[in-house]
């Protein structure tokens, strides 16, 4: 059994059930050292919190699944059969009376194949205990985060140099997309958001037939991953002149964004670094125009705790890697977002995001 098992193993004693289960996704990749395809077919991996360990693993996944190592007890099925028998087989081999399960990550259908192959099995939702073991970062993780970041902004340098009124929101996107690989990503984060004018104040708007115009805001929220890990980066720019009135916002975001920085270290609470964001933005004469939260965690997911808002009193240790990114969005006109990666350092943080935020105008 791999020895990163361990600490799972230790979760499931703390929360008091028999075993953990992990679905593909981020925890099951961190937990086993390999990345499995999440579809159609249930592949799952039980840990005991004592005992061996168990898997029910596609057929056509077991030649994958050798590079494991896993020395648990393994039960395949083919999809001319189906999955049942595998999770009765489960059920025998491993009774259990309570597994815990990632609730953001598991499927409907898993779920209800373990509660009919053993229908007294209480499924507890341990999301957050789960997750939570990926917020404080090792320093290979924090690494892999670097190298996504680095190649996701010259990435973006190199697509601003080619910015010009007329380009479609399409035309950025795709000459982004196209930088992304050319710099070394394995993929892309997250479908990117490039947009431009009034399309710039939907805070997860997508790149349409805009034309971009002389004097626009011209968004990007993007990032590459590298080695398993996500980069997740915004900057606004603007296309031409600004007018004053983007001028000012723009500067009222920043401050807001460099007051979060100020407030961050290791120690304070998400509300905390959220209170400070939001009340800058709320002083300034922009308050309508606040839409969202200051940010969220990153890591191998794009979204992960720590989640930074108001209410939100949980205590950040060093090695958290969180998202700083306030936003103004006056709806119809345009809007302004700056996103940088942060690690939350015992002193105070590093910011992981080294790209400019001085107001830059391109396409001149």
């Amino acid at each position: 059994m791999p020895n990163s098992l361990t600490e799972y193993r230790q979760l499931a004693k703390t929360l008091a059930v028999d075993a953990l289960a992990l679905v593909p996704g981020p925890n099951f990749t961190r937990a086993l050292g390999h990345t499995f395809m999440s579809h159609e077919r249930p592949f799952v991996l039980i840990i005991a919190a004592d005992g061996p360990s168990a898997a029910i693993v596609p057929n056509l996944e077991l030649s994958s699944w050798d590079l494991v190592g896993f020395d648990g007890e393994v039960f395949d099925w083919r999809d001319q059969d189906g999955y049942a028998d595998a999770f009765a087989a489960l059920a025998q081999h491993m009774p259990m009376q309570r597994l815990a399960v990632e609730g953001q990550v598991m499927r409907v259908f898993v779920h209800h194949a373990l509660k009919m192959a053993q229908p007294e099995l209480e499924i507890v939702d341990a999301e957050v205990e789960i997750s939570g073991l990926r917020m404080v970062k090792t320093d290979a993780d924090v690494a892999a985060l670097e190298a996504a970041i680095a190649l996701s902004e010259r990435a973006l340098h190199r697509v601003l140099d080619g910015v010009r009124v007329g380009q479609t929101e399409k035309e950025i996107e795709s000459a982004l997309i196209q930088a992304l690989f050319s710099e070394g990503a394995d993929g892309m984060a997250f479908s990117p958001i490039v947009v431009a004018g009034p399309n710039s104040a939907m805070p997860h708007a997508h790149a349409g037939d805009y034309k971009v115009q002389q004097g626009d805001p011209l968004l990007f929220d993007f990032g590459g991953r590298k080695d398993g890990f996500a980069a997740d980066i915004t900057r606004t720019v603007f296309v031409g002149e600004p007018s004053d009135e983007a001028r000012d916002v723009y500067n009222t975001v920043l401050a807001a964004n460099l007051a979060g920085l100020d407030m961050t270290r290791a120690g304070v609470t998400a509300h905390d670094i959220d209170d400070v964001v939001t009340g800058v933005l709320e002083a300034s004469p922009y308050a309508d125009r606040i839409r969202t939260k200051t940010g969220h965690g990153l890591g191998r997911d794009v979204h992960e705790a720590p989640y930074i808002m108001r209410g939100n009193h949980q205590v950040l240790p060093a090695g958290t890697v969180y998202t700083n990114e306030p936003g103004l969005y006056d709806v119809g006109n345009f809007g302004v977002r700056i996103e940088d990666d942060v690690l939350i350092t015992e002193t105070g943080y590093r910011s992981l995001t080294q790209f400019p935020k001085d107001l830059m105008i391109v396409g001149r």
